[in-house]
């Protein structure tokens, strides 16, 4: 006779003798870790045990998925590697062994998510509320793509026989939208949504990751989007002048486009100032890009072999660290350079981006800068910009503190509209708003908003790896019990179509309008609300439009999105 298994409350296995033929219980073992004692038939489920240690330790749940996950991401696929977005697939793997690896990780989940689209808003809000005026067409085709994909999803709902909330629960797994998951259970009064959630989530990731490996590093007619900074390299040459000229005739010079620092005149060397007047036989510097200075070497006369940079006697320069928080937040232009040293920056460094120092540009903490001046006052400039590698390695506790709390806050305030329904930005658009408005403000008084690159791009990407791999983990149950059904395979497919229909929209008026394919896929990946894809388009491209196109249709996206949901429930 087969012994009676039964499942007590506790969640523990226990064994019924009394059915069986056995004489004197077994002598029961010490408990394994997860607190269950056991016979000897348990030994049949020995491999539960590693599964116990687990669920007892969700941090150790947790890392062990972003390491994993990290490794699955750097596996290439054709074309396709899945980067970050790793940490998802292998939470979902494992959350589908034991429902119990998924709980209890909502915290983490949420502070992942600040952390990273707070960063985001940091890096992009001077960006965006600087090109608000050429953004806001992008926001309009993006916002008729959503409704494109919204009329997508209720229609394979009447085709495929989905009743409306299963429907609407696709469209925001697929879009992975949160927020706008909850309002289609509102709308609901059950859970169905979250049922088409946890099957289109998964696919909206992979079609989405493949729709920005296409599109990311796509070049079209791009009228209405000047090229990024980051993106274009910078080339320095030293010419000799044969046809005299004022520097405000020098193409490019009243732009910004290029700038000059050595000036070599009857063998004497010093710092290009900005009432000179060139004449035949000067040798100057020029930097810019590589075809601004082709147009000032065409102006002046000609290339020379020898660069008057490396005669470092009388001029000098040095890459000097912004570790001065009075200086971080500030223009080039505002701290007179020329005036105050007799000296000019001329190029600055900001993570990889070589970024032309023109005196509009705001200096971030952590950026190289690049000062030419006299030999004897290079001290006293490392002195202004601060110089120091350990400040800037340091994150600012209080201001990051206190804009992620404005940011959470933001995010708990609750906005009635029409039809009794609630919205508020929650934890992800709250933080990224106030990191936005934050960025843009750069500095309140003594108080710099903004933080070194490199530490934002390493918080970045912690946040990030959390929060997927909290949110595997938690959606792994619903998604292997259901993804592998001919229900599952339809909603995923719609999923897919969603995805897809929404992308030909967006980057199809897009290009119509102008509009550079980089700023569209950070649109594309905001219009998603997904961070694994902007993780993904920046890894894929150097471009500071990306981030500026997630940040102008991330928030818009989920208003929309919500509005949306609760008109799919009802079809």
């Amino acid at each position: 006779m087969v012994p009676d298994v039964r499942s007590t409350s506790a969640g523990c296995d226990k064994v019924d003798l009394s059915a069986t033929s056995l004489a004197p219980p077994q002598r029961i073992h010490p408990t394994y870790p997860g607190g269950c004692p056991t016979s000897d038939l348990h030994q049949l489920r020995e491999p539960s045990v590693q599964l116990d240690v687990l669920a007892s330790s969700p941090l150790l749940t947790v890392f062990l998925v972003v390491a994993l996950g990290t490794a699955f991401g750097a596996i290439p696929f054709g074309p396709l590697r899945f980067g970050a977005s790793g940490a998802l697939f292998v939470g979902l793997a494992l959350g589908a062994t034991d429902p119990r690896l998924g709980e209890g990780l909502g915290l983490l989940s949420t502070l992942g998510l600040g952390i990273f689209v707070y960063t985001v808003g940091l890096a992009a809000g001077s960006t965006f509320f600087r090109d608000l005026r050429r953004q806001w067409p992008l926001m309009v085709v993006a916002s008729l793509a959503l409704v494109a994909s919204a009329a997508v999803a209720a229609g394979a709902g009447k085709l495929l026989g989905f009743n409306g909330a299963i429907a609407a629960g696709m469209y925001t797994g697929s879009l992975t939208s949160t927020p706008a998951l909850a309002a289609a259970v509102d709308a609901a009064g059950n859970n169905d949504p979250a049922v088409g959630y946890s099957l289109g989530y998964p696919v909206g990731v992979v079609v989405a990751i493949l729709v920005v490996s296409i599109m990311v590093n796509k070049l079209w007619d791009s009228r209405r989007d000047p090229a990024s900074a980051s993106g274009a390299g910078l080339f320095a040459t030293t010419v000799e002048v044969e046809r005299p000229s004022w520097l405000a005739d020098i193409p490019g010079w009243d732009e910004q486009e290029v700038r000059m620092s050595y000036l070599a005149r009857g063998g004497h060397t010093r710092v290009v100032a900005a009432d000179d007047e060139l004449r035949p036989g000067d040798q100057v510097v020029v930097v810019g890009p590589a075809e601004a200075v082709a147009l000032v070497v065409a102006h002046l006369g000609r290339e020379v072999e020898h660069h008057l940079a490396d005669d470092r006697r009388s001029v000098d320069y040095r890459r000097v660290v912004v570790s001065n928080r009075r200086v971080a937040g500030r223009t080039v232009g505002s701290l007179d350079i020329p005036g105050r040293y007799g000296g000019v920056i001329t190029r600055i460094r900001r993570g990889d981006a070589d970024l032309l120092a023109k005196d509009d540009l705001v200096l971030e903490l952590g950026d190289r800068v690049l000062p030419v001046v006299p030999r004897d006052r290079l001290k006293e400039v490392r002195k202004l910009l601060g110089d120091s590698e350990r400040r800037v390695s340091e994150v600012d506790a209080l201001t990051m503190g206190f804009g992620m709390a404005l940011g959470l806050l933001a995010g708990l305030v609750t906005i009635p509209l029409p039809g009794g329904i609630e919205f508020s930005l929650g934890s992800a658009a709250g933080p990224l708003v106030v990191g936005m408005i934050l960025g843009g403000l750069e500095r309140s008084g003594p108080v710099v908003w903004g933080m070194p690159h490199a530490a934002n791009l390493t918080l970045r990407q912690l946040g990030l790896v959390l929060f997927l791999a909290a949110v595997g983990l938690s959606s792994g149950e619903d998604f292997a019990a259901r993804a592998f059904s001919l229900e599952g395979v339809l909603i995923g497919l719609s999923a897919a179509a969603v995805v897809i229909v929404g992308a030909l929209v967006l980057f199809g008026g897009a290009k119509r309008l102008g509009i550079s394919a980089q700023r569209t896929t950070g649109a594309f990946a905001g219009f998603l609300g997904q961070p694994a894809i902007l993780a993904d388009a920046n890894g894929r491209a150097m471009d500071d439009r990306i981030d500026a196109g997630y940040a102008a249709t991330f928030a818009l996206g989920m208003v929309v999105k919500i509005l949306l949901v609760q008109i799919i429930v009802v079809l």
